[in-house]
């Protein structure tokens, strides 16, 4: 049979008188993969597509396409690298500790065994603590004059020397000394030890005819006790403990603020009225003293009060238009209250020295003192002004401060004080 044109054979038709061929039975069709492409029948000549290109992946992806979404990735994550480098890394969040857990309670200590309190120290007691610094002193100087062999005039030199540095004072040493130079004669004294109890009986007799009792309003009304003394003597303080004692002698108290001057000491004067339980009268600061007073004094008049307590201004004595202020305020209260003040109590600082006799001397002239109350004899060596003010002065020294607790303010004794001061030094360990 011819061949057809382009090499294929051609399959014409038969011609009429031809048989056609018997045809063959059909052969069940070989199994054929799924992926593998079909067999080309047989005898037809088949052709094949050219290579694809090596750029083209297998998904027929443009390469350009590819190449720009490669280059968009890297230029994403060079951004985001020099992002990093310039925003700081946040922290992480603080986890919170955990809670401890609960401790079990500690057991309680053991209680002590309970001793028995100790009996109230006695004022000879009180005292010998109060002049501590100047029984020291003055004792140790005084065991060294007593200790010598025989009583002669350079005895009598070494102890007005030591009466001296006790701040006993020239005229009360003078005093003192001529005294005790007419009892060694008297009695033949001969030894120096006998001279420690006739010198304590000159000092007692300086304290004799005095009274020690705070005044009181025999009439009708409140008690008035008017207080003076320069800034620092601890005269607003006084007014304060004073308070207490008359509050827990079931007295009814009333505390006036006459110290309008001094920064504070209305507000100090409040806080004392609180402690101790007492009504309180005061104005503003820079305030008239006397009219204070003055309404503290009605005021007490009408709410029935047993004892007013009147603060006043302190100054120094050589300030004469002040003092003539106070001269006021005295007028002014024995106005308010026939007979008032019923009492005019001078605080003396004991550290001052020499020089509360003349505060005492100035003070007593402008307000007509009638006893002092002796402050901070627990930090002086110098006690030995008791002394000189009950023999210059005459004044009763009523009160003593040892300490700065409200039970610090004792009543003065003078036979404790005394004993206190002779007191032979303990001897060394």
């Amino acid at each position: 049979m011819p061949a057809g044109p382009g090499g294929v054979s051609r399959r014409g038709t038969m011609d009429d008188n031809e048989e056609p061929p018997e045809t063959p039975p059909a052969a069940d069709p070989e199994p054929v993969a799924p992926d593998a492409p079909a067999a080309e029948p047989a005898g037809v000549a088949t052709t094949t597509e050219p290579d694809a290109p090596a750029l083209q992946d297998s998904a027929g992806l443009d390469p350009v396409l590819i190449g720009g979404i490669a280059l968009a990735l890297l230029v994403a994550l060079a951004g985001g690298a020099a992002l990093s480098r310039r925003r700081p890394a946040l922290p992480e969040p603080a986890v919170p500790p955990e809670p401890p857990e609960p401790s079990q309670p500690a057991a309680p200590a053991p209680r002590p065994p309970e001793q028995a309190s100790s009996p109230p120290a006695s004022m000879l007691d009180r005292m010998r603590a109060g002049l501590s610094r100047t029984s020291a002193g003055f004792g140790r100087r005084l065991a060294s004059v007593l200790g010598r062999e025989h009583v002669d005039e350079a005895l009598f030199e070494a102890l007005e020397e030591a009466l001296l540095i006790a701040d006993v004072g020239v005229a009360t040493t003078t005093a003192l000394l001529d005294g005790l130079r007419e009892d060694v004669q008297a009695q033949e004294i001969t030894t120096p030890a006998q001279l420690r109890s006739l010198l304590q009986t000159r000092m007692l007799g300086l304290f004799q005819g005095q009274d020690r009792d705070l005044g009181a309003n025999g009439a009708e009304g409140p008690t008035v006790v008017l207080v003076v003394g320069v800034n620092g003597s601890g005269k607003t303080t006084t007014i304060g403990k004073l308070a207490a004692r008359y509050h827990r002698a079931g007295e009814r108290v009333l505390l006036g603020a006459g110290d309008t001057f001094r920064a504070g000491a209305i507000d100090q004067l409040r806080i004392w009225s609180e402690r101790a339980s007492a009504d309180f009268v005061a104005h503003q600061e820079g305030a008239d003293p006397a009219a204070v007073l003055f309404d503290a004094l009605d005021a007490a008049l009408a709410r029935g009060t047993d004892v007013v307590l009147c603060d006043t201004a302190g100054r120094l004595q050589s300030q004469k238009p002040l003092m003539a202020e106070l001269e006021k305020v005295h007028r002014v209260v024995g106005r308010a209250v026939p007979g008032a003040p019923h009492e005019v109590l001078l605080v003396l600082d004991a550290t001052m020295g020499q020089n509360a006799l003349s505060q005492a001397r100035t003070f007593g002239a402008a307000t007509g003192v009638t006893g002092v109350v002796l402050t901070k004899l627990d930090g002086t060596a110098k006690g030995g002004i008791v002394l000189a003010i009950a023999a210059e002065l005459g004044l009763p020294v009523k009160f003593i401060g040892v300490g700065e607790q409200v039970d610090d303010l004792r009543p003065f004794e003078p036979g404790a004080f005394v004993e206190a001061l002779l007191e032979p030094p303990p001897p060394a360990p």
